[in-house]
């Protein structure tokens, strides 16, 4: 009757006491993980300050989180030895290794992020405060991190790209090199003298604030359209936005007031609509309707009455 009992009371004390018996690896175990623990902390800290002075801190935190958490894994493996002695790591990694292909499947777009974030960080096509456009979406670069690029669009927005779309994705880097040059197009009246045009609108634009010295401001001809001589204005400035959106306004103010001082007309498109309402009573009537062609008694005939007219023979008596 006792002998259940018995038997667990004895299942009992042998657990505790195997326990007892493996409280040493226990806290061996714990104090090696928290050792690590803070020990993972201070070299991610340490890379990261590194990264820093030399001015890649997106780098240097990818590369902390990564050490950090290959210390820690390590850490949890050798704990796991040393409380339960018949576990060997090679035994682990065995495991790990026959589903690490399940697990690929399962994180192939973490994985890649995460590759195509190491590679935008060692290479460096740009750098947090560069100004991008990528996939349709152009901004100030804020941060690169492990999955995605993160971007504040110029109305204050922030969009987060996949690293993955950034790498294989053609990315215009605006801020690239110091300067940028930007154009605007002019037309003219075929009245006025193209070439004195050209000089003054040169004149404008080098003395507007933003604008470079080198290279040089050029006035271009550039076409002959319907009602305008176009003259193209290209200008050097800063690469940044803000530089780019101020100048170009400064610009065509300089413009507009030159030709104003100097008497240029600055024609545009003209365009004239003739309606024909066919409701009238006098549709069709030449003699009474105004479109176009001379009024009168004896308007033109139209072109499909004539050629409907058989030509006269010359055989036919005339009255």
């Amino acid at each position: 009757m006792f002998a259940p009992l018995e038997l667990m009371q004895r299942k009992v004390m042998g657990a505790g006491q195997a326990l007892f018996l493996q409280l040493p690896n226990i806290v061996v175990a714990c104090l090696l993980l928290i050792i690590v623990w803070y020990g993972s902390k201070a070299l991610a800290s340490l890379i990261n300050r590194i990264s820093i002075a030399r001015k890649r801190p997106d780098l240097g935190s990818l590369l902390g989180s990564l050490a950090r958490g290959a210390l820690i894994i390590l850490a949890v493996l050798m704990a796991a030895a040393i409380v339960f002695p018949t576990v060997h790591p090679g035994d682990i990694f065995a495991t790990l290794g026959i589903g690490s292909v399940a697990i690929g499947f399962a994180f192939k777009d973490i994985l890649q992020n995460l590759l195509a974030g190491l590679l935008l960080l060692i290479r460096r096509p740009y750098q947090r405060g560069d100004q991008i456009v990528v996939k349709g979406y152009e901004g100030t670069v804020e941060q690169i991190e492990s999955r995605a690029t993160l971007l504040k669009t110029y109305d204050g927005l922030r969009v987060i790209i996949p690293n993955s779309d950034v790498y294989t994705s053609p990315v215009v880097v605006n801020t690239a090199y110091e300067q940028h040059r930007n154009e605007l197009m002019v037309g003219i009246g075929y009245g006025d003298n193209p070439e004195d045009a050209i000089e003054f609108f040169r004149q404008a634009v080098v003395s507007v604030e933003g604008v470079s010295k080198e290279p040089p401001v050029e006035v271009i001809p550039w076409g002959l359209n319907d009602s305008t001589v176009d003259l193209k204005v290209r200008w050097w400035s800063k690469s940044s936005r803000l530089d780019q959106v101020h100048v170009k306004g400064r610009v065509i103010l300089a413009v507009a007031k030159a030709a104003k001082a100097h008497g240029v007309d600055l024609p545009f498109p003209t365009s004239v609509v003739l309606f024909h309402d066919q409701t009238e009573a006098v549709d069709g009537d030449r003699t009474q309707q105004r479109e176009g062609w001379p009024a009168g008694k004896n308007p033109p005939k139209s072109r499909t009455q004539l050629q409907s007219v058989p030509p006269k023979s010359a055989e036919t008596p005339q009255p």
